[in-house]
């Protein structure tokens, strides 16, 4: 296992697959950025969201970076720090792209628990 801290924090576990959506050049959209999306938006900042996941802020600094390449706008935008300090904000794109992967997530669960109903589980599916 990597140093990532985040990889180390306990979650609940999951019944369904995560999506991994390859963006191209090697980038690809999955459930720790949009997390760190959402952390973000919710804190005003880089920092507090990587430590809400349990990353440093260069690892939730080189998330957004790559966040920033996938799309044609931005989605985090930075205000360096200074009299008022800094701080970040999710963009309206930022904004409909968590949608996007969350609806997409649903949709797939919603898909994998009809193709695993009929299949013979020792648990049972929620």
């Amino acid at each position: 296992m990597s140093g990532n801290s985040a990889q180390t924090k306990t979650k609940p576990a999951k019944p369904f697959p995560r999506l991994r959506i390859p963006m191209g050049d090697g980038l690809v959209l999955g459930p720790g950025k949009v997390e760190l999306l959402e952390a973000i938006d919710r804190t005003g900042s880089i920092s507090a969201g990587g430590r809400e996941m349990g990353m440093s802020y260069r690892r939730a600094w080189l998330l957004v970076d790559a966040l920033n390449h996938m799309f044609a706008k931005p989605l985090i935008l930075t205000a360096t720090g200074g009299s008022r300090g800094g701080g970040a904000q999710v963009t309206e794109e930022g904004r409909a792209v968590v949608q996007a992967y969350r609806r997409a997530e649903e949709r797939a669960n919603v898909v994998v628990k009809e193709e695993l109903a009929a299949l013979p589980l020792k648990a049972r599916l929620k």
